[in-house]
């Protein structure tokens, strides 16, 4: 949806996208099944695999590139292989040429991290994200719901409903639909998606959670899941064999190297009743037997402790 909003945005733009393949797999893979057919260019580059900014997107690299003209930029911040991206310099990069760009971000991870519209000089155009960190359970994959924000200048091309704040004939405060001239019940014909029941269930369960935690709150708990992936980090790159892939910044995130095949991992470490992570080496085959792990608010010591000694006879 942000990749074809983009595109109403620059009108007479490129029909092209730049996505790094630091974007999570299965995210890049949807995209081309929705704008392939409406003639945009999906663009994948790589991200950097050695030095100080390997795993993620190396500005200097990007900056020597020569890319055909493009609409939009998608930065993830936290990227799907748990690193913190250099959000400014790829901002103004993307905006140097005349391109929007797109965050795609944890919302959790913001307690902590620089917010989209702080990006670089200008800020990012258009924000999207998964709500699920925001309190919203696993429930075997779903319903969850998605975050998607905007410059307000873009805001009349924004899919889905927009409800503002108003005043009714008694001076009274309340909430109703706006600009609706540009939503699915008014313009079927071009309607891309729906908001349904479900997702505006979530939106209010995350919504308390928010309002209980409060802003300190949440740092608090994004801090907790930067330390649970820190301590964690250390148990098991001290067994044998095991080290990380990338040593730039993360959130509760990060990449290790096995000596045995990931997969065999995770199905031992499955049998002891443990999720180990997931297995890199189907989309990143290059970066051989690599497993990425999470680490969240919801662990103890007593969760780290079992998982890197579950870890070490996997191992063996």
């Amino acid at each position: 949806e942000a990749v074809l909003m983009a595109e109403r945005c620059m009108k007479k733009g490129a029909r092209r996208v730049l996505v790094p393949r630091s974007v999570h797999p299965a995210y890049r893979k949807t995209l081309r099944t929705i704008v392939d057919l409406q003639n945009i260019d999906v663009v994948e580059f790589d991200f950097c695999h050695d030095g100080a900014t390997a795993g993620g997107i190396a500005p200097d690299w990007l900056a020597q590139q020569d890319f055909d003209a493009f609409t939009s930029l998608v930065v993830p911040q936290v990227n799907y292989l748990g690193v913190l991206e250099e959000v400014d310099a790829l901002t103004d990069w993307a905006h140097a040429r005349g391109a929007l760009v797109i965050g795609m971000i944890n919302p959790l991870a913001l307690a902590v991290l620089k917010a989209p519209g702080q990006w670089g000089a200008k800020g990012a155009d258009i924000v999207i994200g998964e709500g699920q960190p925001l309190g919203v359970p696993l429930s075997s994959g779903g319903p969850y719901f998605g975050i998607l924000a905007c410059k307000q200048e873009f805001v009349r091309q924004m899919p889905g409903r927009i409800v503002g704040r108003t005043t009714d004939l008694d001076g009274r405060e309340g909430f109703t639909l706006t600009l609706q001239a540009r939503e699915q019940h008014i313009r079927r014909a071009k309607a891309t998606s729906n908001i349904c029941t479900n997702q505006g269930l979530l939106v209010t369960a995350a919504t308390i959670h928010m309002a209980l935690l409060g802003p300190e709150g949440l740092r608090r708990v994004a801090a907790h899941c930067m330390h649970n992936a820190r301590a964690l980090r250390a148990r098991l790159t001290a067994l044998p064999g095991v080290r990380v892939l990338f040593e730039r910044a993360g959130f509760h995130e990060f990449a290790l190297a096995l000596p045995l095949p990931a997969g065999t991992v995770i199905e031992r470490l499955a049998e002891a009743r443990i999720l180990a992570g997931v297995a890199l080496d189907e989309d990143y085959s290059e970066l051989g037997d690599a497993l990425l792990v999470c680490a969240t608010e919801t662990k103890t010591e007593g969760d780290l402790d079992r998982y890197a000694k579950a870890l070490g006879g996997a191992l063996r």
